[in-house]
């Protein structure tokens, strides 16, 4: 997802992370598939043989880890202009993830054969490719970090921010609307059960920042959830692997 920058020990790795362009994706047309799926299409699930990366051009896709039955975690989600599916660029390779269409999307896939095609014929465009790789490795391991030195409230309010920049889960002011379906993926992206990601939002709605509309929660704007987080307490981060801080669990 991509992350508005900040200058704090939130979200510092991840500030603007870059995505490919219109232009860009252009350029991968005479090499790849275009697929369109559906609302809740599973494009591929966790272990099965892996080849190639896709690259979205609409709408978002959620990659999702199994924790067990009625849980997962999220890593990540890829908008339009990122990718996912990258491990099956190695060899041998296995998805890592269950993959799903989280609205009606669109995908360019780009097999193993055709990205070495690609590499080997437009070197510039396949250099700005692999650069989208790498950022998006370097912010899933920020996020391996916020999972092991965060406080639940804290990553919490980091997986805010990071939903802010995607125009899908807000509306003309810039708030974040979660739904019912919306906040169970906010619990999988923040990594933590459902009473420990309600019992920060009860804390954050008695501070202004959440608003409750029967079912449906309203989040202040992402420069107020900044200013909320305790900048003090990153000094002090937990030492891996503890993530748990009394009532608030992570995924066990």
């Amino acid at each position: 997802m991509n992350v508005a920058g900040r200058e704090d020990g939130v979200g510092e790795t991840t500030a603007g992370l870059a995505r490919l362009t219109d232009a860009e994706r252009e350029a991968l047309t005479a090499y790849a598939a275009r697929a369109s799926w559906p609302s809740g299409f599973a494009i591929y699930q966790r272990s099965a043989a892996a080849d190639g990366v896709f690259v979205v051009t609409h709408g978002r896709v959620v990659l999702r880890s199994r924790v067990r039955a009625g849980r997962g975690f999220v890593p990540w989600i890829a908008t339009p202009g990122e990718t996912f599916g990258s491990e099956g660029l190695s060899h041998n390779a296995r998805y890592a993830t269950d993959a799903r269409a989280d609205e009606e999307s669109e995908t360019l896939f780009l097999s193993s054969t055709r990205f070495r095609s690609f590499v080997r014929e437009q070197p510039q465009h396949s250099l700005t490719l692999i650069n989208q790789l790498m950022a998006e490795r370097a912010s899933l391991l920020d996020k391996l970090r916020e999972l092991t030195t965060l406080s639940v409230e804290q990553r919490l309010i980091a997986t805010l921010v990071r939903m802010s920049s995607n125009s899908t889960f807000t509306r003309e002011d810039g708030r974040i609307v979660l739904c019912t379906q919306r906040y169970r993926l906010l619990c999988e992206l923040v990594g933590a059960t459902r009473e420990s990601v309600s019992l920060v939002l009860a804390r954050l709605t008695g501070e202004g920042l959440v608003e409750r509309k029967g079912t449906t929660l309203i989040i202040a704007p992402p420069a107020m959830l900044a200013e909320r987080i305790d900048l003090a307490a990153l000094d002090n981060e937990l030492p891996f692997p503890t993530v748990t801080d009394g009532q608030e669990q992570a995924i066990q």
